[in-house]
């Protein structure tokens, strides 16, 4: 966890600042905003034993990642790290449990793991996603990271056909190729649908996208958190450097 003092707070004039924190308050206020956005917003099921947050067994060894409000200091925007020195020493990767990873992972290689990311909603219009992506960016190269992977949710919203249609267009444009894809475990049923998806991409995977993000295949059907997760893969050589740096500038 030391490592992570090495990096440097990235801010905005917005008087946003992005950096990992250990701090208890902190991480706290970031497991209340994931529950507020994942319960209030995408209808999830949470079970944790204090209510009123959303927790896991994955929280006690990652990098916890946050966005504040300068003159507030309330966390905003969120995103758990795990890296595969901390995955193979704890309880493996998060998306190991939706997804079938044999596909994709390269045991040569080093990998962190991004989750539970969620941005308050009045903080969407694009400076505290462009504040995480700089930090995660920054985390890449300063950790000598080969590959990104993690769990982009499409929420259900006025039942499924959205959800499908977003799913449709992303196959068209942004799946890997078929040698780096994942097996979903629980999938999402095929229905015939006209709707146009492209306009319907969530704000968060619309910035993995650009970011060099690619869909490593079909959804997994998340129950419990009433959305569809697909599975990224960011692979170092195919950053986006001027999309990174235009991050890293703020």
């Amino acid at each position: 966890m030391n490592q992570a003092a090495k990096l440097q707070p990235i801010t905005q004039e917005v008087s946003l600042s992005a950096h990992i924190t250990n701090d208890p308050m902190d991480i706290q206020s970031a497991f209340e905003l994931r529950h507020q956005v994942f319960t209030q917003e995408f209808g999830a099921e949470l079970h944790s034993e204090e209510p009123g947050i959303d927790k896991d067994e994955f929280d006690e060894y990652c990098y916890h990642l946050v966005v504040k409000e300068q003159h507030s200091q309330r966390v905003v925007a969120y995103s758990r790290i795990i890296t595969s020195d901390m995955a193979r020493q704890h309880n493996g990767f998060y998306t190991a449990g939706e997804f079938k990873l044999d596909g994709i992972m390269d045991e040569s290689k080093r990998y962190m793991e991004i989750g539970r990311t969620c941005v308050s909603d009045d903080h969407r219009s694009g400076s505290a996603i462009a504040l995480l992506w700089g930090q995660i960016g920054q985390f890449m190269l300063e950790h000598n990271i080969d590959c990104l992977i993690g769990c982009a949710s499409i929420p259900f919203i006025n039942g499924s056909r959205q959800t499908l249609a977003v799913i449709d267009y992303l196959r068209t444009k942004h799946f890997t190729d078929a040698s780096k894809r994942v097996i979903p475990k629980h999938t999402l049923p095929q229905v015939q649908n006209d709707m146009d998806g492209k306009h319907l991409v969530p704000a968060l995977l619309k910035a993995y996208l650009r970011m060099g993000c690619k869909v490593c295949g079909e959804a997994h059907w998340d129950k419990a958190f009433n959305v569809a997760d697909v599975m990224v893969l960011l692979e170092k050589e195919n950053i986006n450097m001027r999309y990174l740096k235009h991050f890293l500038r703020a």
